[in-house]
Formats: structure tokens, sequence, C-alpha cells
């Protein structure tokens, strides 16, 4: 998947190498909190996780690659795909700090969404988190996932329950969505210090008003 910013490819051993660099720029591990896996604390650990990605035949894992530097500095995933029913999941999401608070974080989206919608046609885009992320579910809303509710005690990971929010974002409400993303991400939307000048939600909003 082709964008302005950022290419997602299939993750790959050839990645390990960039994501390692990437993810130890971090001062701690708060990142990895709500996230089934540890920081890895070495280049094997980095491969070797790669590795179970790629064996991982469910999910479809990406590494982010910024198209600046092309080097990965992130990976998320397509995940719980049902084509019967046309729906699917974005998860695995693990930014660096090479990646977060970035036009690639956003632009990662709108390409996974426009595979989701406009090439394959399903009906139904999931994010789903911890119920005690905020920033994950703050980055939902941003990105226009609609919230649907809490389910309670839903998994249990690094020995404690964990009660999942979740959203989504349908078929019909991809076309302003889409419009919204282009706008944001276009060039004119930044300044020479690359700040932007309309906050995506306010294009969500203009759309809305159409």
């Amino acid at each position: 998947m082709e964008g302005q910013y950022c290419r997602l490819v299939p993750i790959g051993p050839e990645h390990a190498d960039d994501l390692y660099a990437a993810f130890m720029q971090a001062p701690d591990g708060r990142a990895f909190t709500y996230l089934f896996e540890e920081p890895p604390d070495s280049l094997a650990a980095m491969q070797d996780r790669i590795t179970r990605m790629v064996a991982d035949t469910t999910t479809l894992h990406h590494a982010v690659i910024d198209r600046n530097t092309g080097r990965a500095v992130g990976h998320a995933a397509l995940m719980r795909i049902d084509p019967t029913h046309g729906v699917i999941e974005v998860g695995h999401i693990t930014m660096s700090p090479l990646m977060q608070r970035t036009r690639i974080a956003t632009e990662m989206l709108a390409l996974f969404m426009t595979r989701v919608f406009d090439e394959l046609g399903y009906r139904r885009f999931e994010w789903k988190c911890d119920s005690l992320n905020g920033p994950s579910r703050r980055a939902a809303e941003r990105f226009g996932f609609q919230f649907e509710g809490i389910f309670r005690q839903a998994v249990v990971y690094k020995q404690r329950n964990r009660d999942t929010a979740w959203y989504s974002i349908l078929d019909q409400e991809w076309p302003r969505l889409r419009t919204a993303y282009a706008a944001w991400l276009d060039p004119s939307n930044f300044d020479a210090n690359g700040l932007q000048r309309q906050r995506l939600q306010a294009f969500m909003a203009d759309r809305t008003s159409d």
C-alpha cells in the first residue's frame, strides 16, 4: 500500500534492524503497556518476534515504512478477518517515536481503510483496545471510529483481566472519512515547520455539514 508519506508492506526479517533501532529511541517502555508483547530487549528478540508474525497465517502483519528514509518505523496488522460477514480489525499497532504524532500514523489508517473498503469491499472496520488505554481510545475517535461499548473481562494478558473497548467504522461512513483524510494529508494543510493548519476532526466536521 503506497501513500505520500509511508508504505505498508508485509513484515519480514529485513525490517528487524530498523524496527529495533526505532523502538530503542523511546525513553521507556510505556508504548507497550497495553500491548501483549513487551519491548524487544535485543535485536534477537525483535527478529524472533518478526518470525512469529510471519508464521501467523491468520493475521496480516505489515511494516510501516517512512518514505523519506526508507526505514521501518512501526508495524500494524489486519486481523480477525471474516470475509463471510465483511468484517476486519486493525490491531497490533506498534509505533516507534519516529512514527508517533506524525502524518505517517494517520496515513497508515487511511491506507488500511482504502484497502478494506475500496479494494476488498468489506462492510465493517474494527478497532479494539484496553478500556484503560486512554491514548488508544482518543486515537480511535480522532481517526473517525465510533465507540460501541465495553466487553468486560474480555481477555487476560500480563496477568490481569482486560475490559475491551470496541470501536468501528462502517462502509457507508467511509466516503465522508476518505475525503477528510485526503484533505488533512494534503501537503497544503501543513506549514513550513510541518505543523497542521487544520485538525483532522475539522475536515470531518466540514463534510458532516455538507
